[in-house]
């Protein structure tokens, strides 16, 4: 069966197309990092909401704080097209008029992000529904099903007028094409959906054969004679298709960044001459980012840590902050929304602590970004977000807090713009990759307790404890620089995956890899032979079985080696690994597993590969770590207590940077590798660093480290 675009959109219907990324990528980040003349500042402006006297009160604030880059539009479709055939543009262009004579550059958003009411009135196939059934409707936003042709049309349309009316504006430095796509309707399984998925199979496996073994539909007598007879995995009597479900949550992605692409390739004709970006969101698995961000200028994030977490939320923050300067291939990128204090969506939504919001907001440019914005400028007097924090809040600047602070790291921002534009130097990297995300997650699995986000935060955080600078990657990328290459969990691991470690690891570098990886192949069937085949030879063992453990099950382990007689715990999972060239670094010491490896090395070419075959304690994986890292040869910046962090950022011309984060109680002196000055702090060279509590600052090394 061939399935076309006539038929799709008779059906109402638009295709997933996702077309080969550029041959180059732009880098916006530094293109706009030179047309602000250092750090973009400042946050979502919606004027729309406010009467117009105050937008001229707003922009001499803005002015006061330092504030040089605000997004506007992102939610006014229902403003700018009131009604089908009616367009209202002046009240914006008043608005652009304003910024660009307060010496403000704006960040211009597409307006697609949430359909105004008539566009569902007029055309219900354009929302959104569960894999229950349950139609999603207007009233919040977001209500959108990314295969509605109509919807498409009617995105295209908007953002076709506004580029026609914009592309040459002089505010204009960014476009901002939707927001958060899929923070709310990642998924959706409606009829359309259905049509559009079909054609998506038809491209990606050409023929029913090859679906039909792709998806091992000989189970369950699930094998199709007809594409359509294929549907989203909706709600089924049991458990669906694992393989079906993966290739959904692919198409899924897919849908929406054809989306994306869509509205893209109109600004592309009217304004070539301007960076484009969307923003990624906290739930960061939704879409299949590697393939996204081929296609932004810059990568942009939207970052809330949760203030009531200050011991550990600032770990999972920079696994979010490395991982979008790897998408944007280690260049700049921009922290586009974060809470200048509390949100109003948790259960409890607590204030930042003074200080916080500093600290965070240098914590992420320690890790590459260049530009540091909020939701939003003025917190809004009603809807679902009024008790969402803003640059100004519902009490004004006087005697605010809030503002006092926003005020300051807006001038701090420009006392340390020279290290806008440099790079972060790491020598360890990890990889993610979002189809093995998926597959782990799947039903049906030995432990629906094996999650990859905890996988990667589990050998992410005894390295950032130690102060190793830290890249993330994807399976082929260039590992120019990297010494250590970590894999928390590659489940789903291609051919191809595994001769890209094996050479890494042959020239010198040293893999380590997480428990449960090189399991099953790209359409999520089991490599044969005893796990975990592909990597077999890199790891020198062989696991013919898995054996999760329930909760609350611990049990004990030991070092070997130089670590002998250090006692140590897993949780979670155990694995009975043969050593086929390896060596046990860490045993089992009770029952049938006694005396087993329960962690091993193997020396493979110039280089070694550590496997960890059960969940460990904190201490005891830090162990493994640390000389998998001392056998790389790999060092931190600088050596920092825990609860310090440090990253250096180096300039083309051999200039460098330490941004240093004190998220500890307590105050603390480091040693400094070079003399540096303290770019926040009266004083010259020295060689030491003394940072209060909470504290945050950036240093000029004097000379190279």
């Amino acid at each position: 069966m061939t399935i076309d675009l006539s038929q799709l959109t008779a059906a109402g219907a638009a295709p997933a197309v996702v077309p080969p990324p550029p041959a180059t990528r732009r880098d916006g980040g530094r293109e706009l990092g030179r047309a602000l003349g250092g750090f973009a500042y400042g946050g979502d402006y919606n004027p729309e909401q406010w009467p117009e006297p105050v937008w001229k009160e707003d922009v001499a604030l803005m002015q006061e704080a330092g504030v040089n880059l605000v997004t506007v539009g992102v939610f006014s479709w229902a403003n700018l097209q009131p009604a089908p055939d009616t367009w209202r543009f002046d009240w914006l262009d008043r608005v652009l008029e304003l910024l660009h004579e307060g010496g403000i550059g704006v960040d211009l958003a597409t307006a697609t992000a949430s359909p105004p009411p008539w566009l569902a009135r007029r055309h219900p196939d354009t929302l959104p529904v569960t894999r229950e059934g349950t139609t999603l409707w207007p009233g919040g936003r977001q209500h959108y099903c990314p295969s509605s042709l109509r919807f498409r049309e009617a995105a295209t349309e908007l953002a076709t007028a506004m580029a026609q009316r914009y592309a040459d504006h002089p505010a204009l430095r960014l476009w901002h094409i939707g927001n958060e796509y899929g923070c709310h309707v990642a998924v959706c399984y409606c009829d359309r959906c259905a049509w559009a998925f079909r054609h998506w199979l038809v491209e990606r496996y050409g023929d029913l054969d090859t679906l039909n073994d792709a998806w091992g539909t000989d189970f369950w007598s699930q094998r199709y004679g007809d594409f359509e007879e294929i549907l989203p995995p909706r709600v089924a009597p049991t458990f669906p298709n694992p393989s079906q479900v993966l290739d959904y949550r692919r198409f899924a992605s897919d849908a929406l960044l054809s989306c994306y692409l869509a509205e893209r390739a109109v600004l592309d004709e009217h304004a070539p001459q301007v960076p484009i970006t969307t923003n990624a969101h906290p739930d960061i698995p939704a879409q299949d980012w590697w393939r996204w961000a081929a296609h932004l200028d810059v990568v942009s994030y939207d970052s809330y840590p949760d203030p009531a977490d200050e011991v550990g939320t600032h770990v999972d923050a920079a696994t979010a902050y490395d991982l979008m300067r790897g998408l944007g291939g280690e260049r700049p990128w921009m922290l586009m929304e974060q809470a200048p204090s509390a949100v109003n969506w948790r259960d409890v939504n607590p204030m930042k602590s003074p200080g916080t919001m500093r600290r965070w907001s240098l914590q992420a440019v320690a890790r590459g970004a260049d530009a540091v914005m909020y939701f939003q400028w003025r917190a809004s007097r009603a809807g679902a977000e009024k008790y969402h924090s803003g640059m100004v809040g519902h009490a004004g600047t006087e005697g605010s807090r809030t503002w006092d602070e926003i005020r300051t790291l807006g001038g701090e921002l420009q006392q340390v713009r020279e290290l806008a534009g440099s790079a972060v130097e790491s020598d360890v990297a990890y990889v993610v990759d979002f189809d093995s995300w998926w597959a782990l997650e799947l039903p049906s699995q030995p432990s629906a307790r094996l999650r990859a986000a905890d996988q990667l935060r589990w050998l992410r955080r005894p390295l950032e404890e130690h102060g190793f600078a830290g890249r993330i990657v994807r399976p082929g990328d260039d590992l120019d620089g990297v010494r250590l290459l970590v894999l928390p969990n590659l489940y789903l691991c291609r051919e191809e995956t595994a001769a890209w470690l094996e050479r890494f690891a042959e020239g010198g570098g040293v893999v380590v890899v997480g428990l449960f990886s090189g399991i099953v192949d790209a359409n999520d069937r089991i490599h044969l032979g005893g796990y975990p085949a592909p990597l077999r030879d890199l790891l020198g063992i062989r696991v013919p079985e898995v054996d999760p453990l329930p909760d609350g099950a611990e049990i004990a382990v030991e070092l070997a080696g130089a670590g002998a007689g250090s006692a140590g715990t897993a949780t979670l999972w155990r694995e009975p690994i043969e050593l086929h060239g390896a060596e046990a670094l860490a045993t089992h010491v009770e029952g049938w597993l006694a005396g087993r490896p329960a962690a091993t090395v193997h020396t493979f070419g110039e280089g070694a590969a550590y496997y960890l075959g059960a969940r460990f304690d904190d201490e005891t994986t830090g162990r493994l770590l640390l000389a998998a890292a001392e056998r790389a040869g790999c060092r931190p910046p600088v050596a920092v207590p825990a609860g310090v962090e440090v990253r250096r950022r180096r300039a083309g011309d051999g200039r460098s940077w330490l941004v240093v984060c004190n998220h500890g109680a307590d105050e603390v002196t480091i040693e400094l590798p070079v003399p540096g000055t303290d770019l926040l702090a009266d004083g010259g060279p020295s060689g030491t660093l003394t940072l209060a509590a909470g504290g945050a600052t950036v240093v000029r090394e004097e000379r190279s480290a």
